[in-house]
């Protein structure tokens, strides 16, 4: 009973317009969390691969100071990076051809086996060691990103159109670090 004057309503439930409304809504939610994953994933490798590379570099520049008498026997140059076509060096007679081997090795993933082939590495990395002026060498990694962003400036040419494919036309995948080594004079 209701009292004089007094207006009371009651709801009996929700509206089939509330609940596609509210699954709609949701929808709209879980493909934004969705995109989101897949975008932490590319991210996720991106940043692996750039931790792999700036260990392989500083495994170069390692490898070149400790054998200063003998740095300029490491330059590939940017025409024949390491790999050399997927091949690396097999010549192991002096210190800075076993040093290329083992570098080359490592570019290439040789620190993980999975399934039988070399998964410890980047893809597709290349290395290269220039020599630019008298005992002063820059080292490059390049490899092949997951996403096309800005590619790397042109003066840098380690990898250099090897990237480009339709997915990243114009070398938008390649990634490269790099860093310089000065060997002093100690004489």
């Amino acid at each position: 009973m209701t009292a004089a004057g007094s207006t009371h309503s009651t709801q009996d439930g929700t509206s089939m317009i509330e609940v596609l409304v509210t699954v709609v809504i949701l929808a709209i939610g879980l493909l934004g969390l969705a995109g989101l994953q897949s975008r932490l994933g590319v991210s996720q490798v991106e940043s692996y691969q750039r931790a792999q590379a700036l260990m392989l570099l500083q495994d170069m520049s390692s490898r070149i100071a400790t054998n200063r008498a003998h740095a300029a026997s490491y330059v590939t140059g940017t025409t024949h990076p390491l790999p050399n076509a997927g091949v690396c060096p097999v010549s192991v007679d002096t210190r800075a051809e076993i040093d290329a081997n083992q570098w080359c090795n490592a570019l290439l993933g040789a620190a993980e086996i999975e399934g039988g082939s070399k998964a410890g590495a980047m893809i597709g990395a290349r290395g290269c060691v220039e020599a630019l002026s008298a005992n002063e060498y820059l080292i490059t990694v390049a490899w092949q990103g997951m996403a096309p962003v800005a590619s790397p400036p042109a003066t840098l040419g380690c990898g250099q159109g090897a990237y480009d494919d339709e997915q990243c036309p114009g070398d938008l995948c390649r990634r490269a670090v790099t860093t310089l080594v000065r060997i002093a004079d100690l004489k």
